[in-house]
């Protein structure tokens, strides 16, 4: 199994050179799809749009976000087709990991000239301190 870090590069390497190949332009939806396709064919285990629940006021919403890809089980990577990224891109992205507790996810763009100027590693270092009938952002275990 590889470690994070590994796994962070090989994302990033084969957004590269999809980047590369395809240019900027295309719908989100096939670059996370070819990108999933890719990191599978390297034997990396890919979840495609994997559903987030939220509990908020002891209710349950199923379904309520969506985080476009989850490699092995622990870095999330969030796809975007834009211009240009903003705040909103990062904060989605943090959300994300506070809600499954992972610690580090990739927000990529593939809408700008380069992927370079649309990369951004997103780590989650959020250590709740409100008591756990305060937090609105948690996940209710099964």
């Amino acid at each position: 199994m590889k470690d994070r870090e590994d796994i962070c590069r090989d994302i990033v390497d084969v957004a590269l050179r999809l980047h590369r190949e395809l240019g900027p332009g295309l719908l989100e939806s096939v670059y996370e799809m070819l990108l999933a396709g890719r990191l599978a064919a390297m034997g990396y285990d890919v979840v495609r749009q994997h559903p987030v629940d939220i509990l908020f006021n002891g209710i349950r919403f199923e379904a309520a976000f969506r985080i476009d890809l989850i490699v092995d089980g622990m870095i999330l990577v969030e796809v975007k087709s834009v211009e240009r990224l903003n705040a909103v891109h990062a904060k989605q992205l943090l959300t994300y990991l506070r809600l499954t507790k992972q610690p580090i996810g990739l927000l990529l763009n593939f809408g700008g000239e380069t992927l370079k100027e649309g990369l951004r590693r997103i780590v989650n270092d959020y250590r709740p301190s409100a008591s756990s009938r305060l937090r609105v952002n948690q996940i209710q275990e099964d």
